[in-house]
């Protein structure tokens, strides 16, 4: 190594795989193989690569299970888990990937990744070079020295923090060596060391702050008092032992030297081909891998156009316009999360064998005259991605866009919703097309994001409207060939346009509303941590779960539920199994519910009130679920609480936006169940719709055996949480915790429910046994929803998949028909010339503004379109109320 510039980097294999693998979710490629330790690994390893830049890396990793530690202490690491098989078979995938960045791997029998890493770094450091340790192990900041930084991993893998001594001692109050003496006191269940029993990171520190190491605080026993001194003077022994196995041997006989890890890099190619076999398709995207091995394709892709920058020469314009009526594809580029805030960057347009590039403020020009008609007639259809975005961007700019005929991430979306990666670059990658770089590496992310110089843009911009030109054909084709023909053309794309007309027009929300139920929510928080510290006892912070836990467990010595990392668990789980035994803890769960109304709702709602309208404008994003329900973004209008009266209220503020109109709202009454009726055929479930029974009422008296009038509040209840939980895949797990019963009492209560309605349990059976011959499910409209894991041999995997296979027809459906029927709404509002609109989607609720006069017409016709939308074999049934505001129609 050269003196002064090189930079050793030192990865603890182990440490990071067995991090990243608990806490990423499980991950699968196509052929079934786990990879979510992998590719947790490798994000991180990419980030510190980016982050340290260095000239030298390693990658140790431990030889087998006996070390010499073991001789000393047989136990050692005794305690451990068997390795999970799902991780087991990561390991010579991971191997795999580190060669691919051609990184050195190494491993010695033995002797631990750690021992290996504190020799190397021992070495470096003798010669004055810098080093990098990198581990998820808190054990090796004892390396950390003037030359070593030690690098530990947090939030699962995704981030790293940085030890310098000085940092150690500031976290700490230790130098880098005594977190030995930390271990020696306090021990490591992970490790199975045994440490002193009672005594934590707490007491430890407490005592070396005091003694500076075990073997002094061992020397001045006498000092000590009570439980303490007895528990050190019963483990002197056990701290000594502790101390010498926590620390790492630096004197590894290796035959390898700093200079065998040198690095100068990666070959793109080869890094690709490992990505492609692992399916890492946002990390090809990240950098920029696609087409790596495949130069050539490029090349006579990218020649196949000429690009051409409008107003750059004379004449282009008048190109432009004459090219109009052949313009295959559209592209608006924009910059920004929220599309009604975002800000245009600029346009492309093909058509044949060239590519027209506009900046945003071309679109004032009166040469752009033509080029604005064309956008806003609807009988010249246009191609693009993301065309619901592009609408609401261009209309910012007083341009209008009519005749969406085709979007590609809307098609792609179809075809698989169960896709990671929805960018353009990776959809192009999945069906075998020429890519284009992504977006990221051109514009940067967040704070570094940038908009590059004209030519360097306009390139960018002419691939991706030349990638959704070469998109549409296949994606069209795949949509024929898989049936989704009608979902697509009739349904997800005119709603799409639906979508962006009432994001626009919006829903009044009355500021001074909102900030008087905010006085009223504060008084009652105010009224509830008042009594919630009569309760305790004594005043405290509330919302800290530390300070929580403290006096919920040791002052008032509630049952300890669970414990997490950093002591007591305080979470919503743990308070309402805590709910019987003391009154304090309803009024805590009250004030987290009230404080969290406050702050999301009153606040948040607030902020999002537009001043020039009065108005909030939520975005709805199609392309989110995988079972096809719509999302509700910037802000989420689809989640306020409605379950307690004081969220209900919140409703107040939502008012119509002319004077003497009203809100009139609408949902369906029980939809999934009424689609289960119909999916499942089972008799007795279509009965009690066709006979319009309460459907619970009727389950009840079904699963208990007794007529109507013997069905009790609790009976109701329970058929209520059965019904539902089928819908949802629900297990006796599930169900025993929502009915408060025993998993066994639950288990009989479904077995029960079965044996009555046979129709459901015969189709769940069968549609579990047809996801796993065709690997996928549909709703009635053909929506698909693939599931990979239905034959893992994981069983939770499985399970999960078994259930999603059950529940997807069902909500999926009931996806498609409130859609469908926002899209014949429309159509019936419009053909009509009516002056309603329709404002907000909620669930299975269609929330309108109404004219006096247009009321009556609209109370019949709202339930008659919505229940119309799909024919089923039981009655679909829409309730509808109204009102001077949302909570009054509700």
């Amino acid at each position: 190594m050269g003196k002064g510039k090189d930079k050793l980097m030192l990865i603890d294999g182990n440490s990071i795989i067995y991090r990243a693998f608990f806490a990423l979710p499980p991950l699968t490629n196509s052929n079934g193989l786990h990879t979510n330790a992998v590719f947790g690994f490798t994000t991180m390893l990419l980030k510190v690569l980016e982050q340290e830049k260095p000239t030298h890396i390693l990658v140790a990793f431990d030889a087998g299970k006996v070390t010499f530690r073991h001789e000393g202490y047989a136990e050692y690491k005794g305690g451990r888990q068997k390795t999970p098989p799902e991780l087991s078979e990561q390991f010579p995938l991971l191997k795999e990937v580190i060669g691919s960045f051609s990184i050195s791997q190494f491993e010695l029998a033995g002797y631990e990744a750690d021992d290996i890493i504190g020799t190397l770094s021992r070495k470096a450091e003798e010669e004055g070079q810098e080093v990098v340790v990198v581990s998820g192990d808190k054990d090796l900041l004892q390396l950390a020295s003037d030359k070593v930084t030690v690098l530990l991993t947090r939030k699962g893998v995704s981030e790293v923090e940085k030890y310098s001594p000085s940092d150690v001692d500031e976290k700490y109050g230790l130098k880098p060596l005594q977190i030995i003496d930390l271990k020696g006191l306090m021990g490591d269940p992970s490790d199975n060391i045994p440490g002193v029993p009672g005594v934590g990171e707490k007491t430890a520190l407490k005592l070396l702050h005091e003694y500076g190491t075990v073997e002094n605080v061992l020397d001045n026993i006498g000092n000590l008092k009570g439980k303490l001194r007895e528990n050190i003077e019963n483990n002197m022994e056990n701290a000594r032992m502790s101390k010498q196995l926590a620390t790492i041997y630096r004197e590894v006989p290796l035959d390898m030297t700093v200079e065998d890890a040198a690095w100068s890099g990666y070959d793109a190619s080869t890094l690709a081909a490992a990505f492609r076999k692992l399916e890492f398709k946002s990390l090809l995207e990240r950098l920029d891998l696609h087409g790596a091995d495949d130069a050539a394709v490029e090349k006579v892709a990218k020649a196949e156009y000429e690009m051409v920058i409008v107003g750059s020469a004379a004449d282009t314009w008048n190109q432009l316009n004459d090219a109009l009526p052949k313009a295959e594809a559209v592209l608006v580029e924009s910059a920004g999360d929220n599309p009604h805030q975002a800000e245009m960057i600029g346009l492309a347009i093909t058509a044949v064998d060239r590519i027209y590039v506009l900046q945003p403020e071309q679109l004032k020009a009166s040469e752009a005259e033509e080029l604005i008609a064309w956008l806003a007639e609807p009988d010249r259809p246009k191609t693009g991605y993301d065309l619901h975005r592009v609408q609401l961007v261009l209309s910012r700019s007083g341009v209008k866009l009519c005749g969406q005929a085709f979007d590609v991430q809307l098609a792609a979306y179809l075809l698989d919703p169960t896709e990671a990666d929805p960018s353009l670059s990776s959809t192009l990658s999945r069906y075998g097309l020429p890519t284009v770089p992504s977006d990221e590496a051109v514009f940067g992310k967040g704070a570094k994001f940038h908009v590059p110089p004209l030519e360097e843009l306009a390139a960018h911009l002419a691939a991706k409207a030349d990638g959704i030109r070469r998109l549409k054909p296949v994606l069209a084709e795949q949509l024929d060939k898989l049936g989704m023909r009608r979902l697509y053309y009739e349904l997800e794309q005119p709603l799409a346009i639906v979508l962006a007309n009432m994001e626009q027009q919006g829903i009044k929300c009355e500021g001074a509303a909102l900030q008087e139920l905010g006085k009223d929510f504060q008084r009652r928080i105010d009224e509830t941590m008042k009594e919630i510290y009569r309760l305790a006892g004594m005043e405290f912070n509330i919302g800290s779960p530390k300070q929580l836990g403290e006096v919920l467990f040791e002052k008032l010595g509630l049952p300890v539920v669970k414990k997490n990392k950093t002591g007591y668990s305080t979470d919503a789980e743990v308070l309402e199994k805590l709910e019987p035994h003391h009154e304090i803890v309803r009024q805590i769960l009250h004030y987290r519910q009230m404080t969290k109304l406050q702050s999301t709702y009153i606040e948040g709602l607030t902020k999002e009130i537009r001043p020039d309208d009065g108005k909030i404008h939520t975005y709805y994003r199609q392309t989110i679920a995988a079972t096809g329900r719509l999302a509700s973004q910037y802000p989420n209008l689809q989640n306020i609480p409605i379950r307690m009266e004081e969220g209900r209220q919140i409703r107040k503020a939502f008012v119509p936006s002319e004077p003497g109109w009203c809100i009139l709202a609408a949902d369906y009454s029980q939809i999934e169940l009424r689609v289960l009726a119909h999916i499942s055929g089972d008799e007795r479930l279509k009965e009690a719709f066709l006979q319009e029974m309460d459907i619970h009422t009727k389950t009840a008296m079904d699963v208990f055996g007794v007529p109507k009038e013997q069905v009790d509040a609790n009976m109701r209840r329970s058929a209520k949480a059965v019904n539902f939980g089928i819908v949802y895949g629900i297990s006796d797990y599930g169900l025993s915790q929502n009915l408060h019963i025993t998993r066994k009492e639950a288990a009989a209560f479904i077995e029960q429910y079965f044996s009555v309605f046979q129709g459901v349990r015969k189709y769940m059976d069968s549609i579990v046994e047809q996801a796993r011959r065709d690997g996928y499910v549909t709703t009635l409209l053909e929506r698909r929803r693939y599931l990979p894991d239905i034959t893992a041999s994981n069983f939770n995997l499985r399970s999960f998949a078994e259930r999603t296979a059950m529940n997807t027809p069902i909500q999926g459906t009931a996806a498609d028909i409130i859609k469908l029927a926002m899209v014949k709404m429309d159509e019936a509002l419009r053909e009509r010339n009516l002056q309603s609109r329709m404002l907000l989607q909620v669930h299975d609720e269609l929330v309108f503004e109404v004219p006096e006069e247009e009321f009556e017409t609209m109370k019949v016709l709202v339930p008659q379109v919505m229940e119309s939308a799909l024919e089923l074999d039981v009655p679909l049934k829409a309730d509808v109320s109204f009102g001077s505001n949302w909570y009054e129609a509700k």
